[in-house]
């Protein structure tokens, strides 16, 4: 501390000029000089740097609120799965009866009349009241008539 202040005391520019120092001389006392006022701020980080203690945190609750997340995506994972199974179980038996069913064009109008009933009644209303044509059939597939 005494060095300090001897050296605050010191007037650097009136020492230059009155002791007709060399210019090696004066570039030494200019380096001592910088030296010697970094040495304060270099203390300074240096206790800083003693002084610092890293935080530690407990992460153990986050970990578990991960892992308790974790299982309910596995969960639901495996339920969308089994979902998943049984509609492509559901879709496999509709794909094997289609691929049994009868051609379109082997099948005949008892066959309809079988498979839909209220066919047969909607089509003896429609003849009871004169309609022979089905509502919105030329709009959607055009006039196929030739006359």
């Amino acid at each position: 501390m005494a060095s300090r202040a001897a050296v605050a005391a010191i007037d650097f520019a009136r020492l230059y000029t009155t002791l007709g120092l060399g210019k090696e001389t004066i570039a030494g006392l200019q380096a001592f000089r910088k030296r010697h006022e970094t040495l304060p701020i270099a203390d300074e980080a240096e206790k800083v740097l003693n002084d610092f203690k890293p935080v530690t945190y407990d992460v153990n609750a986050h970990v578990k609120a991960i892992e308790t997340f974790a299982a309910k995506a596995v969960e639901k994972a495996e339920e969308t799965a089994q979902k998943i199974d049984v509609e492509l179980k559901d879709l496999q038996v509709t794909l094997a009866n289609i691929e049994d069913a009868r051609p379109f064009e082997d099948l005949t109008v008892s066959d309809f009349e079988t498979s839909h009933p209220r066919l047969a009644d909607t089509v003896d209303i429609m003849v009871q009241k004169g309609k022979f044509s089905v509502p919105g059939y030329k709009e959607k597939f055009g006039d196929l008539s030739l006359v």
